[in-house]
């Protein structure tokens, strides 16, 4: 990648995603050869901490409209997709021909370049990179509430306490002694699996190239899912989604696994076949399931998943923490300094299956 400085001044950066402003400082002390422009009267207030999208009530007016538009197509960089839009990324990159490089919020932010539907050269034209790896430890700490909710029989715990039943002991699993099969070994996988060995698990993860990974016993190739599923106490899914994930937990996945096994999902939702997952629960091989995230979100609220009394529902937030604006602007600061400096992008999106 040759160096990105434009010979009339610094890499024009213009934020399409809101942006604090501490986090504007510390992207410019960090790489001072930026010209990063922030209009916050053109971009959606937040709701709370990293709601890029913004309230949906906020709307520009059609002169703001066209001065936001002006400005994305004025940026060598983008920080963020704007307005969180496929259609109004593929409007961009078509209208700004200098444009060279999107960073996007979201881990899974492939998925929103895929939807983009931008031809072979303007994926050549453009990098995307994503913010993959940054909520990594929240969501590590989700898959190990999972896991040991499961291992301790919170189903059984809650519906006990809601009936003031004091029933007899009963001895509960550990997480220590078990074994833990967490599909996908990148930034959010990795860090799934130290944390489950730490606390003294077996973990196998899966991983096409085979290669060992800290943390992890044994690597087995996806296509060995039905294989191993029966060897496992819980699954923990990190995976993208993607045409070759879609629905990779199946019927034949779940229908391979041991009575009572835990699923966690923290990757995405269509990785989840979620009529296979209800027949899995109510068959009993699935014991109990913590899902992050689902096949349509909103989840609609006729999902028989809502009640089910063996699953837990978060609404796509354990990813979300105090820090996470912060190492996103960290992130995307590192990344402009290797496009200055001529170097490989970190977390650059695969353009082929779009992670």
């Amino acid at each position: 990648m040759t160096d990105a400085t434009r010979p009339d001044g610094p890499l024009r950066v213009v934020a399409a995603a809101p942006l604090a402003a501490a986090d504007r400082t510390r992207i410019t002390e960090l790489e001072p050869r930026l010209d990063l422009v922030v209009d916050d009267e053109l971009l959606p207030p937040m709701r709370w901490p990293a709601d890029f999208v913004g309230d949906p009530d906020w709307h520009r007016t059609p002169a703001q409209q066209r001065a936001y538009e002006s400005l994305v197509d004025s940026a060598d960089a983008l920080y963020g997709i704007p307005d969180v839009d496929p259609a109004a990324l593929a409007r961009t990159v078509r209208a700004n021909p200098r444009l060279r490089w999107v960073h996007t919020m979201a881990a899974g932010g492939g998925s929103q370049v895929a939807a983009a539907g931008l031809t072979a050269d303007e994926l050549d034209r453009v990098s995307f990179t994503t913010s993959a790896g940054v909520h990594g430890g929240p969501l590590a700490e989700f898959a190990l509430l999972g896991v040991l909710a499961g291992a301790k029989n919170l189903p059984r715990l809650t519906r006990l306490q809601r009936d003031r039943e004091w029933s007899g002991r009963w001895p509960m699993g550990r997480v220590e002694g078990s074994t833990v099969l967490v599909l996908g070994l990148g930034g959010i996988g990795r860090v799934v699996a130290t944390k489950l060995a730490a606390l003294g698990a077996t973990v196998v993860g899966t991983r096409r190239s085979g290669a060992a990974v800290p943390g992890v016993d044994r690597v087995v190739h996806p296509d060995r899912l039905v294989e191993v599923a029966g060897e496992v106490d819980a699954v923990v899914n990190t995976l993208p989604g993607t045409a070759a994930t879609e629905k990779l937990l199946g019927a034949d996945v779940l229908g391979a696994l041991r009575p009572g096994t835990t699923l966690v999902n923290v990757g995405r939702g269509t990785v989840v076949d979620e009529d296979a997952l209800l027949e899995a629960l109510d068959a009993g091989r699935v014991g109990f399931a913590a899902l992050d995230v689902f096949a349509t979100e909103p989840l609609p609220a006729d999902s028989p998943l809502w009640n089910h009394d063996r699953v837990l529902v978060s609404p796509h937030t354990a990813a979300l923490d105090p820090g996470e604006e912060r190492r996103i602007a960290e992130l995307f600061a590192a990344n402009a300094t290797r496009l200055l400096d001529g170097h490989d992008l970190i977390n650059r999106v695969d353009t082929v299956e779009f992670y």
